[in-house]
């Protein structure tokens, strides 16, 4: 495989991963992607109910989990166990050769213990690029296997850590431009960054620095945006081609360059 060889790195949420049909339709869609492929999952709500059933109570500050020491083994189980080998059977089923991963495997993605400012946030990991395996990952990709990963690293001395799904998409596709020109999807609630948060259709198609920077001026874009935003450009100063925000449902046309999504470049 060359640098100019494309890969997708496909990011999908917990609203996805929590909806049997939204997940069948999504796989479907991803199982026809014909370029190198891999896929990040989040958590979804599956592993508070399985918590509730085994008296584990989820914590929550600011919307973030707090995973204490029974909600990491509660979370590497749902997460890396349940959630992750089901949408690999589901795979296999479509004549997609998926290999389901965490951060632990093959030494694949390092992280460290997200360290305590104002907040413990108990087993949280944060990724360290410049260790991603990539090579091993290049390995998988050029035997026709799709990595599939959870959303869990590892801290180096034996520790399974919890760790943001998105943040472990940029980095893999950080850590992968250097063999590959990336494109990192973001599935997302809307069809894509809106200019108008009240009109759906008010999507734009294309996004560059000086344009983000106008409509921030003219604070057109919603709040809640900004961060993802922030991240994608982030993502293509260290290399990665493009990022596109956009709904799962649209995932074959926001592979093309007729793309429904937002494609930020």
């Amino acid at each position: 495989m060359h640098k100019h060889d494309q890969l997708f790195i496909i990011k999908i949420g917990g609203n996805i991963i929590d909806n049997p049909e939204a997940l069948e339709t999504f796989l479907a869609d991803f199982s026809k992607i014909q370029a190198a492929k891999i896929l990040i999952h989040g958590g979804g709500k599956i592993a508070t109910k399985i918590g509730t059933q085994l008296g584990i109570e989820s914590k929550y500050i600011d919307g973030r989990r707090i995973t204490d020491d029974e909600t990491i083994d509660l979370v590497t189980m749902v997460y890396g166990g349940l959630v992750n080998k089901k949408v690999v059977a589901q795979l296999q089923a479509l004549g997609t050769n998926a290999i389901g991963l965490t951060g632990a495997d093959a030494n694949m993605i390092p992280a460290k213990k997200r360290p305590v400012k104002d907040i413990d946030y108990g087993w949280a990991g944060d990724v360290e690029t410049p260790g991603i395996q990539h090579k091993t990952l290049h390995f998988f990709l050029e035997n026709g296997l799709t990595p599939v990963f959870a959303p869990l690293t590892h801290d180096g001395n034996g520790h399974i850590l919890n760790t943001n799904a998105d943040t472990i998409a940029s980095s893999l596709a950080v850590a992968l431009s250097a063999h590959f020109n990336v494109r990192l999807i973001y599935c997302f609630e809307k069809k894509g960054v809106l200019e108008d948060v009240n009109n759906d259709a008010s999507v734009i198609r294309r996004l560059d620095r000086p344009y983000y920077q106008q409509l921030k001026d003219e604070k057109k874009l919603f709040e809640g945006i900004l961060p993802k935003i922030d991240n994608a450009f982030a993502a293509i100063d260290a290399g990665v081609s493009q990022v596109l925000i956009g709904d799962a449902r649209d995932l074959i046309k926001n592979t093309t360059n007729d793309n429904e999504g937002t494609l930020i470049y």
